[in-house]
This record gives structure tokens, C-alpha cells and sequence, in this order.
């Protein structure tokens, strides 16, 4: 059981991750049916459905914004600080930090990953490794949901006898700037909403509350 344990936090969200997904598309599977239905058309297969474009986009989309949040999140926090909030680090910290600090190089202990010994381009990739691999799954899954989006829409344009639009056009348009941002500005206000209530507010045993006695002007998880 050990194993469960210590990793259970991440085998919960994982689990609640394949949950809701499974839930979405079924849910949007028999939606998918009840319109076809209602025009008169056969009701499509699941497997064609969960590899539709319509399906694809409501997904990328999803994953595209919380990806970029955590991108933001991760590199705003390096340079900007919030005091009193354990989401930021003390005012005076900011920066990316000494080799001494970071444990790098030289300084690096026996068990660090052994990119964080080397030298070059491994450390620095290493370093910036959390950043890179969010902002890339943030760029896949943006240009995912932009191809979805132009099929969608091509679709809707092909049955209503106007002309189909380039991926260009489509990227430009009201409607995929409506459907990214109404996902963005929702991101950004739970993470501001997280950094600000967190400065008040408590939550005892949880690692993102400052201990409950810590005063409000604490900062960091130590609540020092």
C-alpha cells in the first residue's frame, strides 16, 4: 500500500482526470445523437464520435487553457512576488536563484538527477524543464483545438452553403477568439482568486494554506 500512498494525490487526480473525460464523452455522445435526431439524421457511432473534431475541440480547448495558466503561473512566480500569500515567494527572493541555492552543478547533492550535475545545455534544459514541457502541451493543444475548431466550422459553413475558411481566417475569427478566451479569463481568475484568498484565508493540513496561526503578512508555504 505504500505506493498508493505515496503517490496518492496524483493517482486521485488522475483518476478524477479518466472520469470526467469518460463523463464528457458520453454525455456529449448522446447530446451528439439527440441533435442528429432531431434533424432527421442516424444517430453516429461512439468510436466516430470521441474522434470527431466536434468532440476534439471542447477537450483541446479545455487543455490549452489550463495549461497556459500553469505556464503563466510557473513563470510569473519566478520574478513577481505576493506577500502574504504561500502561492509566492517572499518578497526579495524573486529571481531564479543561485547555483548554490538550486542545488546545481558543483553544488549538487548525491542523489540529485543527474541533470542537475551536469553542465550546458542538459542543466539548462533541465532547469527550465516544467516550463518547456507546460508550454508545449499549452501550444499542441491550442493548435489542436484551432484545427478542430476549422473543421466545425467548415461543416457548419458547407451546410449552409457559404464558403469555407482557411485555418488562418478561422484563427482570426470572433469565434475561436470566444471560445479561447471565455476558457482563459475563467483560468486567470481562479488562479488570482487562489493567490488573493490565500493571504487570509486557511485551510488546516492543506499544503496551499499558511499554517492557521500564521499572520496574514506571511509569506511562502513556511508561513514564516
Amino acid at each position: 500500500m505504500r505506493p498508493i500512498r505515496d503517490n496518492a494525490l496524483s493517482l486521485l487526480f488522475g483518476a478524477l482526470f479518466v472520469v470526467t473525460l469518460c463523463g464528457q464523452s458520453v454525455a456529449g455522445y448522446l447530446e451528439n445523437n439527440e441533435r442528429l435526431t432531431e434533424h432527421g439524421q442516424p444517430p453516429e457511432a461512439f468510436l466516430a464520435f470521441i474522434t470527431s473534431s466536434d468532440f476534439v475541440v471542447d477537450v483541446a480547448e479545455n487543455w490549452q487553457s489550463e495549461f497556459l495558466q500553469f505556464f503563466l503561473f510557473i513563470i510569473a512566480t519566478i520574478w513577481l512576488v505576493q506577500r502574504g500569500s504561500p502561492e509566492s515567494k517572499k518578497p526579495g527572493d524573486e529571481g531564479v536563484g543561485t547555483d548554490e541555492e538550486q542545488l546545481v552543478g558543483e553544488h549538487a547533492k548525491p542523489d540529485s538527477p543527474e541533470w542537475a550535475r551536469a553542465r550546458g545545455i542538459r542543466q539548462v534544459i533541465f532547469s527550465n524543464s516544467l516550463l518547456l514541457v507546460m508550454g508545449t502541451v499549452f501550444v499542441l493543444s491550442w493548435f489542436a483545438q484551432s484545427l478542430a475548431g476549422l473543421v466545425v466550422m467548415n461543416e457548419d459553413n458547407a451546410d449552409h452553403g457559404q464558403p469555407l475558411m482557411s485555418w488562418v481566417g478561422y484563427v482570426a475569427s470572433p469565434d475561436f477568439w470566444n471560445r479561447t478566451l471565455q476558457n482563459w479569463q475563467s483560468e486567470f481568475l481562479a488562479v488570482g482568486a487562489m493567490i488573493a484568498l490565500s493571504i487570509f484565508l486557511r485551510q488546516r493540513g492543506s499544503s496551499e494554506s499558511k499554517p492557521v496561526g500564521a499572520p496574514h503578512h506571511a509569506t511562502a508555504v513556511e508561513g514564516e
